[in-house]
């Protein structure tokens, strides 16, 4: 019997793993993988302490720290299922485990939007991607398309301009709503053209992509590519949840401001909850947060051991 599993290890999950073991609470963390979104980041140029990191070494500070603690980290498991039954939580991962606990704290973030568009399942890992950073290496020397305008698809746009031949930035609305440092780097790109007010129809191919189908200014065409960069924002991964945990309209965990949920013993933390802004610093200190709160639902219920 834990007294707090963490589902999720993302920069939440991670730092209420830090916050648990530092209150000396039995905790176990577990994730499907390790860092969530923020490995996604190609630069990180607003967390505190580092005027420009990767996505991939600030998780990979984010892990050596926790580590440094009594923590229970199963990476690699996702959660499929989390129930309470009397006083505590049961969750059940994909590879059949359960695990027990006191209470838990939900920081599982968010998962890639799909397109859904014809073609799009038949080439999913065929040409059809979701990470720029884990798989932009794969088509160097091709032609791409990075759909989506925000952050996201700017980061993404960045990363393939320096291996891809050509890319293609896809964008549905007028104007791109990154930040914009981001805007003015992909639009000073010799490599990367725009398409403004276009949407994608279908994506088409043999065995693997070959082509987009496009409808832009109201007119259908055609455009070659071998990579299409799905970026066109995340939901939130709750599908495990019991159903009487409380979700807004957008599917996030409605949480107050102690990261407590209306189910007693659950709290949450980071991009899978209604806090309004979806930042690396904010989910870290929103974990920290859930953790605190935890500890001391758990110390008036006399749940701690002496």
């Amino acid at each position: 019997m834990k007294d707090v599993m963490i589902i999720g290890a993302g920069p939440a999950g991670l730092s209420a793993g830090v916050y648990c073991a530092r209150k000396m609470l039995d905790t176990l963390v577990i994730s499907g993988d390790i860092g969530g979104q923020a490995v996604l980041s190609w630069e990180v140029e607003n967390y505190l302490g580092y005027q420009l990191i990767s996505g991939v070494e600030l998780v990979e500070r984010f892990r050596d720290h926790l580590e440094n603690f009594k923590v229970e980290l199963k990476d690699g498991s996702k959660v499929t299922s989390l129930k309470k039954s009397g006083e505590f939580f049961t969750l059940t991962t994909n590879k059949g485990d359960q695990f027990s606990g006191r209470s838990v704290i939900v920081a599982s973030g968010k998962v890639p939007s799909p397109l859904g568009v014809p073609g799009e399942d038949k080439y999913r890992g065929r040409g059809v991607a979701y990470c720029a950073t884990c798989d932009a290496p794969l088509f160097r020397g091709k032609k791409v398309a990075v759909i989506g305008g925000g952050n996201a698809a700017l980061d993404a746009a960045l990363q393939l301009a320096q291996l891809a031949s050509e890319v293609n930035l896809i964008t549905g609305e007028q104007h791109l709503r990154g930040d914009e440092i981001r805007q003015n780097r992909v639009l000073a790109l010799d490599g990367v053209d725009v398409f403004y007010s276009c949407r994608v129809i279908a994506i088409n191919g043999n065995t693997f992509v070959e082509s987009i189908d496009l409808m832009h200014a109201g007119e259908e065409r055609t455009l070659p590519v071998q990579g299409v960069f799905v970026e066109i924002g995340s939901e939130p991964s709750t599908s495990f949840l019991p159903p009487q945990v409380e979700l807004n309209d957008r599917g996030e965990i409605v949480i107050d401001a102690n990261n407590e949920t209306n189910t007693p013993g659950l709290f949450a933390a980071g991009d899978v909850t209604n806090v309004s802004e979806k930042q690396i610093i904010i989910a870290a200190g929103e974990g920290a947060k859930a953790s605190l709160t935890a500890y001391n639902w758990l110390l008036k219920r006399e749940y701690l051991r002496k």
